[in-house]
């Protein structure tokens, strides 16, 4: 039976950790200013008075100790979620991440599992600094042994955090900053999708757009505007970067034929390039049309009061979608 409530995506992150908290008392909460603060965002909002100071961890400012002192306490049977501040700030904990903890269950051979989820929002749109608006989603896909995925909506921000914490392996979990403030229907009875699904959005026959996290919503707004020029786009929302699952791109692209990925980060080397790379080697024969790619552009992120030059808009989404209906 359903129990559907409606609320902002950080609100539905709070309650999908407050869930696994209560389901299970080895989940524990780290990170800078998480406790009485509630974070930076409010996403830990009232957890610390709930679940207590042994539960809800102020840490000091040093990330490779956070992450570090985490992995250890897998190793004593708890489940740490990791809180960064800012995407911009995870890189000194980069070596812990990348060289020790997605590599720990290698290593022992899968007799041991490490299972630290690591909260990053990320992504722009809110009007800040460098450090504070980036998408470094490419470094962590390309290391195996790490999941990555990033919800799109409060529904998903619910149940995919919860399925975070309940899987045996590291996920860096990605929050698109610039949505904790969007509202929608969560229900808290019925999960809709597994953690790594791929998901249709907005049916349509004549490109496919695909994204992830805050981009998802640039893309239904482009969707909108050419539909109302006579041009009818799907819109799937990619949900995990690290296992990808491409049955409903792939699905999508041999009914409509053309393809558009779009992301906010730089566009060499990145998560887009390699569902391009995939969709061309795996539907060739059905593509009209090269697939192409719209993206932030490669040079560091600017000021934040050229963030709008900067991040894909609706409009340079349908200027690609007019270049591949062109071919």
């Amino acid at each position: 039976m359903s129990d559907i409530q409606t609320m902002p995506f950080a609100k539905a992150l709070n309650a999908g950790m407050r869930a696994a908290m209560t389901a299970d008392d080895h989940v524990l909460l780290m990170g800078e200013d998480i406790g009485p603060l509630g974070g930076v965002f409010r996403v830990t909002e009232g957890l610390h008075a709930e679940f207590g100071a042994q539960r809800v961890l102020d840490t000091p400012l040093a990330e490779s100790g956070i992450v570090g002192t985490a992995i250890g306490l897998t190793m004593a049977g708890f489940r740490p979620v990791v809180e960064i501040q800012f995407e911009g700030f995870v890189f000194p904990a980069f070596d812990q991440i990348t060289a020790q903890l997605a590599k720990l269950t290698n290593r022992h051979e899968g007799a041991a599992s490490f299972p630290v989820v690591i909260r990053i929002p990320y992504g722009g749109h809110i009007g800040a600094v460098e450090h504070h608006q980036e998408s470094p989603e490419t470094y962590f896909a390309h290391t195996p042994g790490l999941r990555v995925v990033s919800p799109s909506t409060p529904n998903d921000a619910y149940w995919m955090i919860q399925d975070a914490i309940a899987s045996p392996d590291p996920v860096i979990f990605l929050e698109p900053k610039a949505k904790y403030w969007m509202k929608g229907e969560v229900d808290l009875a019925e999960r809709a999708l597994p953690l790594h699904a791929s998901r249709v959005v907005r049916r349509g026959t004549d490109v496919t757009l695909v994204g992830h996290g805050a981009m998802v919503t640039t893309l239904l707004q482009a969707a909108a505007l050419a539909e109302s020029e006579g041009t009818s786009c799907e819109v799937v929302d990619l949900r995990s970067l690290s296992p990808i699952d491409y049955a409903p791109i792939i699905e999508s692209v041999r009914r409509t034929g053309r393809m558009v990925y779009a992301q906010e980060a730089p566009g060499n080397v990145s998560v887009g390039s390699e569902v391009a790379a995939t969709v061309m080697e795996r539907a060739f024969f059905a593509l009209e049309a090269p697939v192409l790619r719209v993206s932030g552009f490669d040079v560091p992120f600017p000021p934040a009061k050229l963030e709008g030059q900067f991040l894909p808009d609706a409009d340079r989404i349908l200027e690609a979608v007019d270049r591949a209906l062109a071919y």
